[in-house]
């Protein structure tokens, strides 16, 4: 299956958490990457402050095929979205709104999260073409009660808050609304990114789904 963009948004709802990676050495983050996905996850976003970000894509997209969605994070300028898209990016992850970056995402009908905070902001990217609007650094400005007061004059917006998401307030943002949510650092172990810290990288990821599931669950019984 060749990913359309309505595909590439069904699949990040769907699974509800998008894996965020970023490490300091290319082979460390193609390995983690590899196992997240060997794991039974279906998402990953790569940031553009790894080393190599793209070839690491590019080596995903070839591994994989269509069966992960891969996508790109950190991308703030146009020339670097551009280059996200060439190397097989399904969705472009920005910290900032930039007028540009959304252009070149939506010309390659590639699915698109700029980042925002205040209303404002979020109502600017959103009417400027983002397909989902990425809330950060969310933790740090009232984590799921900001979501949820953002999502009261706001429902037609869909949010993926990121920054200080824990596997204990994960299940206060899903019942906040959001669409999704972004982790990274809380994936990563203490120690080094060898087997085992590998290993504790893909259990996180599969901890933060069960958790995003049963909320969910929760959400929606009677």
């Amino acid at each position: 299956m060749a990913w359309s963009k309505p595909n590439a948004m069904a699949r990040i709802r769907d699974i509800g958490v998008i894996p965020i990676l970023r490490l300091p050495s290319t082979e460390e983050v193609w390995q983690v990457a590899r196992a997240v996905v060997d794991s039974g996850v279906g998402i990953v976003e790569i940031t553009m402050g790894v080393p190599d970000a793209l070839g690491i894509v590019e080596r995903l997209v070839s591994h994989f095929g269509d069966t992960v969605l891969v996508g790109v994070g950190t991308v703030t300028e146009a020339e670097t979205c551009r280059a996200a898209v060439a190397a097989g990016a399904q969705f472009i992850v920005a910290p900032n709104f930039d007028q540009r970056v959304v252009d070149v995402a939506r010309a390659a009908d590639k699915v698109c999260i700029p980042g925002a905070l205040t209303p404002t902001e979020v109502v600017t990217a959103w009417r400027g073409g983002a397909d989902m609007v990425k809330i950060f650094p969310c933790g740090l400005v009232g984590g799921a009660q900001y979501i949820r007061a953002l999502r009261g004059p706001l429902p037609q917006i869909e949010l993926v808050p990121t920054g200080g998401i824990s596997l204990g307030t994960v299940s206060d943002f899903v019942h906040a609304g959001v669409a999704a949510v972004g982790v990274g650092g809380e994936l990563l172990p203490n120690g080094p990114i060898d087997s085992d810290g590998i290993a504790h990288v893909c259990a996180a990821v599969r901890k933060f789904l069960d958790m995003v599931r049963s909320a969910r669950t929760a959400k929606v019984a009677p």
